[in-house]
């Protein structure tokens, strides 16, 4: 008898804390952006992976992208670049291109040349405020630096904390850690650029851009 009384109360516990627990995973949303016009441009800025190294131009994410879009898609990507002479590049490229939203890919040289992370973070910074700045808004993808674990430091998802901009933290990892989607030891294929370009077209959708 005392089990089935107390049976009611057991439910109401653990729908209260589903409730909570929906609640709290409620706050955790991507931050939003503003839907992207069909004549405005999307600018990929970063380095060989953005450039579509290991699959021909058609291939890479950003030429992938577009076609999931349905909008221009500007791959503005340095094969070997570190994000120090990015950063230095970025204001050309925003120049050029007019983009409405800056997708940005860098920090994967400075890790294999094992340069400071700190510096690494203070470029990836610098990047997206300079784009804000001009009003543009950013999307974030994080790269991971060799180890075993292949997934993005830290750092990449505070800066897109702080500066509220979504953020793609895991699909570069999840690539580099399947043979079947890379060309090379650290280069997509087309299948994996793919996966690349899925995968933003699947945040920008969450997030309002189109």
């Amino acid at each position: 008898m005392t089990h089935r009384r107390s049976l009611p109360w057991t439910r109401a516990i653990a729908c209260l804390l589903t409730l909570s627990m929906l609640a709290v995973g409620g706050c955790a949303k991507q931050p939003r952006l503003q839907p992207l016009a069909p004549d405005a441009v999307v600018l990929a800025f970063g380095d060989s992976l953005t450039y579509g190294t290991g699959a021909d131009e058609r291939d890479s994410y950003p030429a992938q992208l577009a076609l999931l879009i349905g909008r221009k898609v500007a791959r503005a990507g340095v094969p070997g670049e570190i994000s120090g002479d990015g950063l230095k590049r970025l204001p050309e490229a925003l120049d050029e291109h007019q983009p409405a939203l800056l997708v940005l890919c860098h920090g994967g040289n400075d890790f294999l040349r094992r340069l400071s992370k700190q510096q690494v973070a203070a470029n990836v910074r610098a990047m997206i405020r300079l784009a804000k700045e001009r009003g543009i808004e950013v999307v974030l993808i994080g790269t991971p630096e060799p180890g075993l674990a292949v997934s993005a430091p830290e750092f990449y998802a505070e800066i897109a904390k702080e500066l509220r901009v979504p953020y793609e933290d895991g699909v570069i990892g999840q690539i580099l850690r399947d043979a079947a989607l890379k060309s090379d030891p650290i280069h997509p294929n087309a299948r994996g650029y793919r996966l690349i370009a899925e995968r933003l077209a699947g945040l920008l959708k969450k997030a309002g851009a189109v």
